[in-house]
């Protein structure tokens, strides 16, 4: 079975970024399933993946603007550090907020006496991305994990 849209794909994985530094890996745990043209991966890497099967061991490269996006200074923003009263903040702690583009993973960058900064972009925001998969299984998805948009197993 080819992959495509709603199949639910099992492939392991190896993730580095540009300098050829290891971000993440399946190596040694269960392989990664998600459901295909849903989104529950990088476009990038989705579009790659289309018409593989089980056995197909690929190799991709993905820019920024296809896997986490391009970094937008436009969301690195100044808060009030009266905002995080009885909070303990530090730098490096994370935290989720509601942006203007929805619900988001922010992250502590700086702080000051009056202000704290944070950044929205995703950590690998601005990072081309470099793909090592080994497809394991591909089935048809079920219809709650379509209405769920996630793999049950």
């Amino acid at each position: 079975m080819k992959i495509a849209d709603n199949k639910v794909v099992l492939m392991h994985y190896i993730l580095k970024n540009k300098a050829g530094e290891l971000i993440d890996s399946s190596e040694g745990h269960e392989p990664l399933a998600y459901i295909h043209g849903i989104g529950n991966i990088v476009q990038g890497l989705e579009k790659a993946l289309t018409g593989k099967q089980v056995g197909d061991k690929v190799e991709v490269s993905v820019e920024a603007a296809e896997a986490y996006g391009e970094y937008d200074e436009e969301l690195v923003q100044p808060v009030p550090r009266a905002d995080f009263e009885g909070h303990p903040i530090e730098t490096g702690s994370q935290f989720h907020a509601d942006t203007a583009v929805g619900p988001r993973i922010v992250t502590v960058t700086a702080i000051d006496d009056d202000q704290i900064i944070v950044d929205a972009n995703h950590p690998l925001a601005g990072e081309d991305l470099h793909f090592k998969v080994e497809i394991v299984d591909v089935r048809n998805a079920t219809k709650d994990e379509l209405e769920h948009g996630h793999v049950h197993e």
